[in-house]
């Protein structure tokens, strides 16, 4: 027996069911990497950042979100170049899927038990999804921009339901709109650490201190 279609999966109609000791033998996602390409790029370099924002309150099984995930992947790689961009997978898949199994050969009319017992074995994963929760989001540098719209485009085809792509106001994955990321960077606030930004606490010596050094209170 083969893997039921996600349509028999879409949408919320049980409370969580998430892996536990209770609830063992779950088979593993089919999606283990959540970042993919210039995962190290410095916050400054990509400041363009798109996100796909479901539409609908839904389960997106751990198959779909791997597909979108190497179609997004796929796309960027071969007009942007691998160093170009930033692919963070946003949903994560915890609910467990059950199926009751039934026999489909010959004489299995005998051999079934029908509806009884019919409380279903784990057969797979998916994330519970709500209305305008961002699955995923590329960040770039702004001369890519149709690039990366275009290849969330091409990976919302892997999802059911309706999925919106917003073109973010934001500096890459932080916090801070533009303007204000700017203005901070400068006056020494933020402080580059990676893919994303510390706020400087205003605490310990004051030697240390950027924004005392820079002539700030």
């Amino acid at each position: 027996m083969g893997r039921r279609p996600a349509r028999c999966y879409r949408y919320q109609k049980n409370k969580p069911y998430i892996k536990s000791r209770y609830c063992r033998g779950v088979p593993e996602s089919k999606i283990r990497i959540y970042d993919t390409g210039a995962k190290r790029a410095a916050v400054d370099l990509f400041p363009f950042v798109a996100h796909l924002v479901c539409d609908e309150k839904q389960q997106i099984s751990s198959e779909a979100l791997e597909a979108c995930r190497v179609a997004i992947n796929k796309h960027l790689g071969k007009h942007v170049g691998k160093d170009g961009y930033h692919i963070r997978m946003r949903a994560h898949p915890f609910h467990v899927l059950r199926a009751n199994k039934m026999l489909s050969c010959a004489g299995a009319d005998r051999l079934s038990s029908g509806m009884r017992h019919s409380y279903g074995k784990p057969i797979g994963v998916a994330a519970r999804v709500d209305i305008g929760q961002v699955l995923l989001s590329v960040r770039s540098k702004d001369s890519n921009e149709a690039h990366v719209i275009e290849a969330i485009r091409r990976g919302k085809f892997k999802f059911a339901g309706r999925q919106k792509i917003l073109k973010s106001l934001k500096w890459g994955f932080t916090q801070f709109p533009r303007e204000d990321y700017v203005r901070m960077r400068r006056n020494g606030e933020l402080s580059a650490d990676g893919n994303i930004v510390k706020v400087h606490n205003r605490r310990g010596r004051l030697e240390h201190s950027a924004l005392f050094n820079a002539g700030q209170d």
